[in-house]
């Protein structure tokens, strides 16, 4: 049975199961509109999951067939996974912003096996053993000349521009770029007056009185922002784009951002609704002001982006940590090797390779 929850002035979510994954599902939420109902985000690509987005949108009061569109906040499968099988169904559109539908479109074109031989360039570059090298080799060779499986993502048929107010009948809904994430992440603001100002909001605390300086609205944030997470922010990494970008430093101005915002009620791609949005902004910067600190520490000694990573503070031990998070571990640290740099904190030492960094 699908768990939806319903926040009341044309708002639900509905929990779509993510398979094997901690995070356990995604957050799928339906906006009640005057020309039929619009999903923000839409889940994994799984049977289950379809059948639980199916079950979740009936008992919201509509059926598949009912959806008028589908805005997603950013390209990762457990958010745009769906979107085709939604529109096959429906005849739905589907908008994504220009920097996110680019990514769909390379990956939609990129040869089977361009990732892993990528990712295994980008690893050695990084300082990885080979012992954490060798098995992505091995599946690149296999991979060789294999035709591709499955489903492609869906392609959007409509833009998401930065703060524009996107065309939903009967809404208020704006868009607004909060790149750090992917490049192309958004978060929507509804515009609206909060059904429950006055009240108790979900999550805790009552809603902000009236008059100057009070929250307004309610925020669709995506995996921006997120009450007991911090979002994975890597390098952007895409095979066929060469741009050297600061996606930590795009996240924290983001994450300023929305802190001015101060929607009354934010409402996330994962976990639970909650009041606080600028408490939880205050939390995130102070997180990765104390993490650049620490790093900043650490590249005392020269050390290559796979060091880093093994020497950083993870969620457990990095022995415990699997294989495929390694990847993103070590993302991880380049992304903050970049923003040190960026800022004159760190430098790459001359003449080194793998290249390592040091602290300035």
């Amino acid at each position: 049975m699908a768990q939806v929850i319903d926040h009341r002035g044309g708002v639900w979510s509905i929990a779509v199961p993510i398979p094997d994954n901690p995070l356990g599902h995604t957050l799928v939420h339906l906006l009640e509109t005057d020309r039929g109902p619009v999903l923000i985000d839409t889940g994994w690509d799984d049977p289950d999951s379809w059948d639980t987005l199916v079950a979740g949108v009936a008992a919201c009061g509509f059926a598949v067939t009912d959806l008028h569109g589908v805005l997603i906040t950013h390209h990762h499968p457990d958010h745009h996974g769906l979107s085709a099988a939604v529109r096959e169904a429906s005849g739905a559109w589907i908008a994504m912003h220009a920097a996110d539908t680019a990514v769909v479109r390379r990956t939609r074109e990129a040869e089977p096996g361009s990732w892993l031989g990528f990712l295994t360039a980008k690893l050695t570059a990084a300082g990885a053993p080979e012992d954490h090298l060798a098995p992505l080799r091995e599946a690149r060779a296999k991979r060789h000349g294999a035709v591709r499986s499955g489903r492609p993502p869906a392609l959007p048929d409509r833009e998401i521009s930065p703060g524009a107010l996107l065309g939903l009948p009967g809404r208020r809904l704006r868009a607004i770029w909060t790149p750090g994430h992917t490049p192309g992440h958004v978060c929507l603001h509804l515009e609206e007056e909060h059904p429950g100002r006055g009240a108790q909001a979900a999550g805790g605390g009552p809603m902000a009185a009236s008059g100057p300086g009070a929250r307004f609205g309610r925020l669709f944030s995506g995996d921006h922002l997120l009450p007991g997470i911090t979002p994975h922010v890597g390098l952007y990494e895409d095979p066929d784009d060469a741009t050297v970008t600061d996606p930590l430093g795009d996240y924290l101005d983001s994450l300023e951002r929305i802190g001015r915002l101060a929607p009354a009620e934010v409402l996330p791609a994962h976990q639970h609704a909650f009041t606080d949005a600028g408490g939880r902004v205050r939390e995130l910067l102070a997180h990765h002001e104390e993490r650049l600190a620490g790093l900043r520490t650490l590249l005392r000694d020269p050390l290559t982006p796979w060091q880093l990573a093994v020497a950083m503070e993870w969620n457990r031990p990095w022995a415990q940590i699997p294989y495929g998070s390694r990847n993103i571990a070590v993302s991880e640290a380049e992304a903050h090797l970049r923003h040190l740099v960026k800022l004159g904190h760190a430098e790459p030492v001359p003449g080194s390779g793998p290249t390592t960094y040091r602290a300035v």
